[in-house]
């Protein structure tokens, strides 16, 4: 515990802009006052609603002086009348624009400031929240879209992470308090499809002499994998584990520069070993080391983009081209998750997943919707990421959702073959929000040169990330290639995968195996 306190205190010296704000009063008290604010006007906002408190309850001002507002869908999880009544506000309030982001949660856009508190009053009336999914709070915690479902099934975890957001979600002890987000994933079945390593805080299902329970990762963010505590976690002890670490951040965490903020660099500062004493300490428990990870398969969708769950169940594929849905077909959505009495499972490859029974499987083929994103079912739009660009956000460096798409159209007509899976990850800047990093093939925008010395539209193409058989950051193959050069370059990458792969291989291991 003292090389946290002193840690602590070679940071304490000055504080950043953001905790400046949170020394002008609690967002709770903001929200309780947000249904009158919304019933004046948006010039009556100041900067600190703007920057601080708005977003600790997921609402983000708009250059246009619209808003975004971040819907918290814990594990992925939307019963049908939810998906419904998500699709309804879209259309009602937010031009019937929706995007299903790499958290498994919902964005709404260009809502007006004076719908603001009706929009959430609505979503809460059917359980679901948008507190702390903004600046400095704990983010969606997110796990398998197959959790607690058929042979991949190990450990049920969203009973776990129900206990876990009873800690901090509307409390106002912890809304806004955190030296910075809060990134949290816990996997429980044996396929990793939720980029489990990639998290502040990481539990993964493992194996220990007979028991089943969790290994411990810790320290991860855009750009760096989590790093192996050495510890093992009973399923019993999770709840108390997590409080521990998330009141140690609380404690200690910096708050001085903002991009040295995460629990990564208070790992860095401290140490593995010291951090883990320091979690015994606040937790009262005493670990085994760490065991054996059960999650070690790889799945690839067919060709109809279905999973076979076990012998009666089966997960049906939506393939949403970079995430950009419409509030009518979420509606949709929801009536064909009902008629099929199934769930509706969104995934951080911002799709979307219904799983039912096998016997309904013909009646989603056939449905208005799949047929609608049928044409999207491929090997290049099914693993596809791409976050919100220039279009909505101000650190966009190229549009990116649109120039994603391009590229899998490109490359659908250019090399039509279906037998496999690449992962396709674009984010639209460094900040790496498309979590471009573990991609298969990854992109980070920027701007290029063209032939005739023109800046233009570009990215940097990374190759070889790792995110569901182990831990592995991608290394860069190409820096700032125009986009229509990046196609040329990307389709060599396509054709010797098509060429040389095995039956059956999907491109993380074939990259293992192949030097390229």
């Amino acid at each position: 515990m003292i090389k946290l306190q002193e840690a602590k205190e070679l940071r304490d010296g000055k504080v950043n802009k953001i905790e400046l704000l949170k020394q002008t009063g609690k967002p709770i008290d903001f929200f309780n006052n947000l249904e009158n604010l919304c019933k004046g006007s948006i010039e009556d906002l100041t900067d600190t609603d703007k920057n601080y408190f708005l977003k600790c309850f997921g609402i983000f001002h708009k250059d246009d002086d619209t808003f975004m507002l971040r819907v918290r869908i814990p594990a992925g999880q939307l019963t049908f009348f939810q998906a419904i009544e998500i699709g309804k506000i879209a259309i009602w309030y937010g031009e019937n624009y929706i995007d299903i982001t790499t958290r498994q949660q919902i964005e709404l856009r260009y809502l007006k400031f004076n719908d603001l508190y009706e929009v959430i009053k609505q979503l809460q009336n059917v359980g679901i929240s948008t507190f702390q999914t903004g600046i400095d709070n704990f983010r969606n915690i997110v796990t398998s879209s197959f959790d607690g479902l058929g042979n991949q099934e190990i450990i049920e975890c969203k009973p776990i992470i129900n206990s876990m957001q009873e800690i901090f979600l509307e409390d106002e002890e912890w809304i806004g308090t955190l030296p910075r987000k809060f990134n949290t994933a816990i996997l429980g079945t044996s396929v990793n499809d939720c980029n489990i390593y990639g998290h502040d805080c990481c539990f993964i299902v493992a194996k220990k002499d007979e028991k089943i329970g969790f290994n411990l990762y810790l320290g991860g963010k855009v750009g760096v994998q989590a790093t192996n505590s050495g510890i093992f976690v009973e399923q019993k002890d999770v709840t108390s584990v997590y409080k521990a670490i998330i009141n140690l951040f609380k404690e200690f965490g910096f708050r001085d520069n903002r991009n040295k903020n995460r629990l990564h660099f208070l790992l860095e500062a401290v140490g593995m070993d010291e951090f883990v004493k320091a979690i015994k300490v606040y937790s009262s428990l005493e670990f085994q080391e760490a065991g054996e990870i059960l999650a070690k398969d790889e799945f690839i969708l067919d060709s109809d983009g279905i999973l076979t769950l076990n012998e009666n169940l089966i997960a049906y594929n939506f393939s949403i081209p970079s995430g950009i849905f419409t509030g009518e077909a979420m509606m949709e959505a929801g009536t064909l998750a009902e008629l099929v009495l199934g769930q509706i499972r969104l995934s951080v490859e911002q799709s979307f997943y219904i799983v039912c029974k096998k016997e309904h499987q013909e009646a989603l083929k056939n449905s208005s919707l799949s047929i609608k994103y049928h044409k999207y079912q491929n090997i290049y739009f099914r693993n596809l990421i791409a976050c919100a660009g220039t279009k909505t956000c101000s650190f966009g460096v190229i549009p990116c959702k649109s120039d994603a798409i391009e590229m899998a159209n490109y490359l659908t007509n250019e090399i039509p073959f279906d037998d496999g899976k690449i992962r396709f990850y674009w984010s639209g800047c460094p900040k790496g929000c498309g979590i471009h990093g573990v991609g298969d093939i990854g992109f980070e925008g920027c701007k290029a040169k063209d032939e005739n010395g023109n800046k233009v539209d570009g990215v940097h193409i990374f190759i070889g990330g790792k995110a569901t058989l182990e831990a592995k950051e991608a290394r860069i193959l190409y820096k700032a290639l125009p986009l229509d050069v990046a196609k040329e370059k990307v389709k060599e990458i396509v054709l010797n995968y098509k060429n040389n792969k095995l039956a059956g291989e999907s491109f993380e291991e074939f990259e293992s195996r192949v030097t390229m």
